[in-house]
């Protein structure tokens, strides 16, 4: 199920609130619990009920396991054997679902074997869930679930709670657990539903009107790496740019809105990341509660910036790389992590150097950077990736549309060539030009979701401009697509 379709907007979703604010007007807190917990439980079966065991058994068993570590805790041998064991099999779970091709695929290359396996499917947000709970393992051996005592059905619900289920952010236990404990959380709020559905309808807005519109211009490009030009290739690299953010900060946007609509207020996702003047500012407005795992569950406890400068540029790559590879099996996610750690290695270095630069420039760099990086992303393989970036830098020439060689034609001796551009969008290039640029415009100067949202005002101006909003959107519905980082 998706949140942008008719049977989530018009049959789960308001089924669901509807239930669980009748159980809570009539005090059946316990049951609106289990309300929420099954709702959220057939909200993912909805997709492939084959996938339901899987995050079922990794619910209980993880429960189990944070339970006997907690009741072993004075006993630390012990209490680190059983994380131990939690974090070997959370691994050995995802690595198999989500990694055995690639390493069995990565074998035979390597000692030129013919080793297969069955196909595997891949179960729908195993990265999200077995990162969750790994963090959760953690967060009990380090005594930090001491002052909460929760019941499997208090866990499954925040593991499974379907705002968040699919894509994210990525909670930990304290930031949804202790809100089942409030008693604002089971009262009705107009004012939290009005917040909600015009968060949700922004973030829709951003994935039906703009991602998916955006989502034709790219593949035609990276389908075919080997042969697109000069121009064909940065509009393709930009639009990509552009439908990921929308796409993802999108959902983000309105798994935020459902949880007000619930009274559970969820972690923001971004934070403008595009306005970033250097990388490490840009992973700490990306992908935040990604970003915060990753330096708390993986580069801390590699040792962080405790052992030396050395050390901690070995730690930041090698956090990077494996954030790479926890988005795909595959060599260009890999790369992509590398080359952001060493993005970020020389931003430190960088910094030691204590050079300032126009605000601008730093911008420019940056996001320069990062469209470069999300190439090796979205291509299908690493050759491909250098394709399309050898086109982005000249290396294949400079071909411009046959409507502009009357005008242009004096550059013919500086090489540039004149064609049909077969992997444009059809808008053509002035409008094209106009809509990127736009867009641009609008990511890096324009106030973001949660900033226009420290304005509202459940007025009637709100309610119209978010009306009207919503029908728009509603009526763009004309297919509907998945979320981008569903695959991954």
């Amino acid at each position: 199920m998706l949140f942008n379709s008719y049977v989530f907007i018009f049959g789960f979703l308001p089924i669901t609130i509807l239930v669980f604010f009748t159980l809570c007007k009539f005090h059946l807190v316990k049951a609106a619990i289990w309300w929420l917990a099954f709702t959220s439980l057939f909200f993912y079966a909805y997709w492939n009920i084959a996938y339901l065991p899987i995050i079922l058994i990794s619910v209980s068993f993880n429960y189990y396991i944070g339970e006997q570590i907690q009741r072993v805790l004075s006993n630390r041998q012990q209490a680190k054997a059983l994380l131990w064991l939690g974090i070997i099999l959370n691994l050995a779970n995802i690595g198999y679902y989500k990694y055995a091709n690639f390493f069995v695929d990565f074998w035979n290359q390597i000692f030129h074997t013919e080793w297969s396996i069955p196909a595997i499917s891949l179960p729908l947000a195993i990265s999200f869930y077995t990162f969750t709970q790994i963090a959760y393992l953690v967060d009990v051996y380090r005594g930090e679930h001491e002052k909460y005592k929760y019941d499997l059905i208090s866990y499954s619900l925040f593991i499974s709670f379907f705002p968040q289920l699919i894509a994210g952010p990525i909670l930990r236990h304290n930031e949804l657990i202790p809100e089942l404990r409030q008693i604002r959380t089971f009262v009705f709020s107009h004012k939290n539903v009005a917040r909600g559905l015009t968060m949700f309808t922004l973030g829709l807005s951003k994935k039906v009107i703009i991602a998916d519109n955006i989502s034709p211009w790219v593949a035609p490009v990276f389908n075919n790496a080997g042969n697109v030009s000069f121009l064909e290739a940065w509009a393709g690299a930009i639009s990509y740019t552009l439908q990921l953010y929308f796409d993802f900060s999108g959902y983000s946007d309105m798994a935020v809105g459902l949880g007000w609509m619930f009274n559970i207020p969820l972690p923001y996702n971004f934070n403008s990341p595009y306005k970033a003047t250097s990388i490490t500012d840009f992973w700490r407005r990306w992908h935040i509660t990604l970003s915060n795992f990753l330096r708390d569950y993986l580069y801390i406890p590699l040792g962080g910036n405790r052992q030396g400068e050395f050390r901690r540029y070995v730690n930041l790559m090698v956090t990077m790389l494996l954030g790479g590879l926890w988005h795909g099996a595959g060599w260009t996610f890999v790369l992509w992590g590398g080359i952001h750690g060493l993005f970020l290695v020389i931003h430190q270095l960088w910094r030691k150097l204590n050079i300032s630069l126009p605000k601008l420039l730093c911008w420019t760099l940056t996001f320069l950077a990062i469209l470069a990086s999300w190439v090796l992303f979205r291509a299908h393989d690493i050759n491909k990736a250098k394709e399309i970036l050898k086109a982005m830098v000249g290396m294949k020439g400079f071909i411009l549309p046959t409507s502009f060689q009357d005008p242009l034609n004096f550059l013919t001796p500086l090489g540039v060539r004149f064609q049909e551009l077969a992997y444009f969008p059809n808008f053509g290039l002035r409008n094209t030009l106009i809509i990127l640029i736009g867009l641009l415009l609008c990511v890096s100067l324009l106030p973001n979701t949660q900033q226009i949202m420290q304005r509202f005002k459940p007025t009637e101006a709100w309610m119209l401009a978010t009306a009207s909003l919503a029908v728009f959107c509603l009526i763009s519905l004309n297919r509907v697509s998945e979320f981008l980082y569903f695959q991954f």
